[in-house]
């Protein structure tokens, strides 16, 4: 071969070299904080507002809405899955145990999600305003704000059977606790982090009835007495108590001091503090608040890092409950 040839046929194969490389980094790597800085300069305000606005209505709504991404970017990845609902062709995450008639939010997030559509259309993906909601709510609450890694896309799929088995449920022990979150690439000093999200919100009575009638030695009599005053043994399914009964509309680190005190008002809860090997991790928030908010932001900014959809794969949806 003269050098002629040689040169061009070499500098071809390191731009193929190069090219698969680039297609087989990993996707994670594509979300950025700015991904919206030219296609939409005032998409994080104008979700900002939103979120606020529907916070302010209810203050609830701010746990809702971290629970929300949660349980989205635990099925597929943060894809908005969640966000789908019932078609032939799909089977809705809505209606899968974890969240049938208890996730809430959907419409905040469709509501957002109109907002950005008036002043971009087709540009922000439901997923993104889903994880940007999260943090808002945090912060509108008095909590922890962190930067947002954007540039996730919808998916067109979901799966209620994956939404079945993915997601911890509230009696879920230790073990499947942090095998769970192991799994999506998350450690145990994460998840007990993560936990602390129910510092808001409230919890249905069939969630917690076996707890506070089990008369065991590692729940408070007096706050299991409390409790059963407004859940009975055999009715009042869907009364709410809070997740966390000292300050339960406000953002801090109240959530782990209930746990030392054996007040934690979900099985899944209490057994961070039960003698076992997360214990000393429920011990450093109740004393230092400010280590459980940076931590908190931390594994929020983890989470939504599981399988986003990015680049050429997934969709940008125009309303968030249905593929366009």
């Amino acid at each position: 071969m003269d050098s002629a040839s040689f040169f061009p046929n070499i500098i071809a194969a390191i731009s193929v070299f190069l090219l698969l490389l680039l297609s087989h980094t990993p996707c994670e790597a594509q979300l950025s904080t700015t991904f919206y800085s030219n296609t939409c300069p005032n998409a994080l305000t104008t979700i900002r507002t939103s979120i606020r606005q529907a916070v302010s209505r209810e203050r609830r709504m701010a746990g809702s809405l971290i629970r929300l991404h949660f349980h989205d970017c635990f099925v597929q990845g943060c894809d908005a899955s969640i966000l789908l609902d019932e078609i032939p062709s799909i089977q809705s995450e809505k209606t899968a145990f974890p969240n049938d008639n208890s996730v809430r939010g959907y419409e905040v997030i469709e509501a957002a999600k109109r907002e950005v559509e008036k002043i971009c259309p087709g540009v922000v993906s439901c997923a993104d305003i889903i994880t940007l909601a999260a943090r808002d709510a945090s912060a509108a609450v008095g909590g922890p704000s962190w930067n947002v890694k954007l540039g996730r896309r919808d998916s067109t799929t979901a799966s209620r059977s994956l939404a079945n088995t993915d997601l911890p449920g509230p009696a879920s022990d230790l073990g499947t606790l942090i095998s769970s979150f192991a799994n999506k690439g998350l450690t145990a000093r994460d998840m007990v982090a993560l936990s602390g999200a129910h510092t808001l919100g409230q919890s249905q009575c069939f969630l917690f009835r076996d707890r506070i009638y089990s008369n065991g030695t590692n729940i408070d009599a007096g706050f299991a007495s409390t409790r059963r005053r407004q859940c009975p043994t055999n009715s009042g399914d869907s009364n709410l108590a809070p997740l966390d009964l000292v300050t339960p509309n406000s953002f801090d680190n109240n959530y782990y001091k209930n746990l030392m005190q054996r007040k934690g008002l979900l099985q899944s809860d209490q057994i961070l503090f039960s003698g076992d090997s997360t214990d000393s991790i429920v011990s450093e928030y109740s004393r230092n608040q400010q280590t459980f908010l940076s931590d908190f932001g931390n594994a929020m900014i983890k989470m939504g890092d599981i399988e986003p959809l990015t680049g050429q794969n997934g969709i940008i949806r125009r309303i968030c409950s249905a593929i366009n």
